[in-house]
């Protein structure tokens, strides 16, 4: 799973170079990740990993969105 949501970040933030990311990468300050990012990377989520949105989510870190998708994913 680690490996598929850093290949959907890599494709929402095309400018930068995320294969050194980790579990503890904090998306905004670690991988430059901005608001239409984030908002992106959601939607690509979605996609990818069969889950929705209902309410606006936080994800500081890349181990957050891991936990997240491991508690809800259906993909």
């Amino acid at each position: 799973m680690f490996e598929r949501l850093i290949k959907l970040i890599q494709e929402n933030l095309p400018e930068k170079d995320v294969s050194g990311a980790k579990p503890e990468s904090r998306l905004i300050e670690d991988l430059g990740m901005d608001s239409i990012g984030m908002m992106m990377l959601s939607m690509s989520i979605e996609d990818e990993f069969g889950v929705v949105f209902d309410a606006p989510v936080t994800f500081k870190t890349v181990q957050d969105v891991l936990d997240y998708l491991e508690k809800n994913a259906k993909k």
